[in-house]
């Protein structure tokens, strides 16, 4: 199995990139998206100026619990700059959801509460929501990170959209919103809750 196989037999089909759009992002983005990979994972991420964007991150069942994930981040916290993902908000009849969120949890990852993120799949053509998280070096705000999040998505997630998929995705102001009032349940809170029940 290939790299983007293995990708792709993992990640919801509404959340990936063609493999054509990923080898495009290599090739021409060459100094900012970046592959990493091993027989047992593989991480796509892009390495800007001021933070990094993990676009998707895959360990071989195999390998889990062997500490390659913390390694993987543990390589780009080096770095020293903000570290942001997105996932998929937790689905109890998908552990998989729940021991992702623990994991980046333990990590030292936040969730940004004010940032909303949904976009339609191209694939599905259904409203896609994610979390995101983030981890900081030097305690970002998250108007801070929200502002890295709009950079990202017109970089990486656009990029050449119509040219790819013979359409465009939404404009990045209908799939990304600030509400710095927003209360939002803070998914490690509600883990931790559904643990106590």
């Amino acid at each position: 199995m290939n790299w983007y196989e293995k990708l792709n037999k993992y990640f919801p089909v509404e959340e990936m990139k063609s493999k054509e759009h990923m080898e495009m992002l290599l090739k021409e983005k060459g100094d900012v998206y970046y592959k990493d990979e091993s027989p047992d994972h593989v991480m796509m991420y892009a390495d800007f100026k001021s933070f990094i964007f993990i676009d998707y991150v895959w360990v071989s069942s195999r390998s889990r619990g062997e500490g390659i994930g913390h390694k993987l981040l543990d390589k780009l916290k080096e770095k020293n700059k903000p570290i942001i993902l997105e996932v998929e908000p937790v689905d109890y009849d998908d552990t998989d959801t729940e021991k992702r969120l623990h994991f980046y949890q333990r990590e030292g990852f936040t969730h940004a509460q004010s940032i909303g993120y949904s976009r339609r799949s191209l694939a599905t053509r259904e409203e896609t929501p994610m979390e995101i998280l983030y981890w900081s070096p030097s305690d970002e705000s998250e108007d801070v990170i929200y502002e890295k999040m709009k950079t990202m998505y017109e970089d990486i997630h656009t990029y050449k959209d119509e040219e790819l998929y013979g359409e465009s995705y939404q404009p990045v102001d209908e799939v990304l919103s600030y509400d710095e009032d927003s209360k939002s349940d803070d998914i490690f809170g509600s883990i931790k809750e559904t643990e106590k029940a």
